[in-house]
């Protein structure tokens, strides 16, 4: 957090107890939630607000505990979070109004791609579409309805082809950087997007290839037929919303601010929309004909990102709470005494806690935002760190088992899309335990450990620390 704890101390009864209450009080209501099947980002918003409400009658001083929230609402990282969003949720609502899934239809389906070709091909498309929109969520309601049933009918596996789209939807999540994962993992741990993205790029890359060569050589078998309905979803048109996506990810990693390289890509994908004709001005923002309706994707995107930012608001509000109250610094000092006594052991460290955090919460960048700034923060800067290393071991750590669970919500969304779509053409679709076989997410686990271990794409802030730090991997 951007307080620092001398500067504030919240005296609370009960000692370490009274100050995990909050904490107690937020992962419960979200594992209630989340195992029920009710797991969101607004339904989440009661948890944070009771979450509040219980800490506040353990602190000692009453006034002092809610000048701690506000310090965590205000927080400068979670307002940099917080506007990042805006402009990605719109830019994401932009990519799918321009036609980008027809397009990636189109390149899927003009190759002439079957059987296992094509599941790769699914992969790829998923890759893309989360790439440019940013939301994993979104991929899987996208591409599912069209990809699912065309790879079907192409003699994809049915397991295979389904948990392809789950891969890729991980892949982008875990890389892109409009992704809500990777705008929280650079911030908290005061990173640039552009050595995040940099530095993420071989470890996703290295797990999105043992995945292919898994999609390459489990994604066929099956029966090849005709594919009823889909061709009018087909639009070669679609697949220029790409430059977009270039755009955004070129200006990032060119230097410049996430927000002013979204802004650019915002500009870009209404442009390329408007002039394929995919798009027209008054889709993206036009006098609605009746109050109540909406002005067009502008507000929508925004719309859309409301309950992630508000939520993220009560999660930085408790955090601040634990940092202020010791409870970290207690949690920091136990593990640096018993645990962490080397930078590898350090690096475990942040991916186990990582996982730890996202396992019981249906939505990933909560969890970051909850062990980023208090836990994975201090951790790394033990030994030194890059601050886009620890952004990545984060981010790469909260896309692994995450993405298997199926009370999380973006496997629910993934596999109610994959049903769906499978009742509309009469096909077989696999159980949703097919989540916990998702390629990319396990093989992402193994080259996170890899690299943690071995010291592969380790890097520290100075050279200087880096030769200090070496005889401790």
């Amino acid at each position: 957090m951007e307080n620092s704890t001398e500067e504030h101390h919240l005296e609370l009864y009960g000692g370490i107890w009274g100050g995990l209450v909050p904490l107690i009080v937020l992962v419960g209501g979200l594992i209630w939630l989340s195992v029920a099947g009710m797991g969101g980002t607004k339904p989440f918003w009661a948890c944070g607000w009771m979450a509040i409400v219980a800490g506040m009658f353990f602190a000692k001083d009453k006034k002092d505990y809610c000048q701690s929230i506000m310090r965590g609402i205000g927080d400068k990282t979670g307002i940099v979070i917080i506007t990042a969003w805006l402009f990605a949720g719109v830019f994401g609502k932009l990519m799918v109004g321009g036609g980008l899934v027809k397009g990636l239809l189109w390149l899927g389906t003009s190759t002439g791609a079957q059987g296992s070709i094509f599941t790769l091909c699914v992969f790829i498309a998923a890759m893309l579409f989360a790439l440019g929109t940013g939301t994993s969520t979104g991929t899987c309601i996208a591409l599912t309805p069209v990809l699912y049933p065309a790879g079907y009918f192409l003699g994809a596996d049915p397991a295979f082809l389904a948990v392809a789209i789950l891969s890729g939807a991980a892949f982008g999540d875990n890389l892109a950087p409009i992704s809500d994962t990777t705008i929280v993992s650079a911030f908290t741990q005061g990173a640039t997007m552009r050595d995040v993205v940099r530095s993420r790029f071989p470890l996703a890359m290295a797990a999105a290839t043992i995945t292919a060569v898994i999609l390459l050589t489990f994604g066929g078998g099956g029966e090849t037929s005709s594919l009823p309905d889909l061709q009018a979803q087909v639009d070669p048109s679609g697949a220029f919303m790409l430059i977009a996506l270039g755009v955004v990810v070129a200006s990032a990693l060119s230097g410049r601010h996430i927000i002013e390289s979204l802004i650019y890509g915002n500009i870009s994908a209404a442009i390329i929309g408007v002039v394929t004709g995919n798009m027209a001005l008054t889709d993206i923002f036009g006098i609605p004909s009746q109050r109540g309706v909406s002005t067009g994707i502008i507000q929508n995107g925004i719309n859309g990102v409301v309950g992630a930012i508000i939520f993220a608001l009560l999660i930085l509000a408790v955090t601040q709470v634990l940092v202020e109250s010791g409870i970290m610094t207690k949690i920091l000092k136990f593990a640096e005494k018993f645990i962490i006594n080397t930078v590898r052991q350090a690096e475990l460290s942040i991916i186990g806690v990582t996982i730890l955090a996202s396992i019981p919460i249906s939505a990933n960048a909560p969890a970051e935002l909850l062990v980023g700034p208090s836990l994975v923060k201090p951790i790394g800067g033990k030994f030194n760190l890059a601050p886009a290393r620890k952004a990545n071991l984060m981010d790469c750590a909260v896309c692994t088992v995450f993405f298997t669970l199926p009370w999380h919500i973006v496997v629910a969304v993934w596999y109610a899309a994959v049903v769906s779509s499978s009742e509309a053409f009469h096909i077989v679709a696999p159980p949703i335990t097919t989540a916990l076989y998702n390629p990319y997410s396990w093989a992402l686990l193994c080259v996170l450990i890899f690299s943690a271990i071995t010291g592969w794409n380790r890097k520290y802030e100075t050279a200087d620390a880096q030769n200090g730090n070496d005889f401790q991997a």
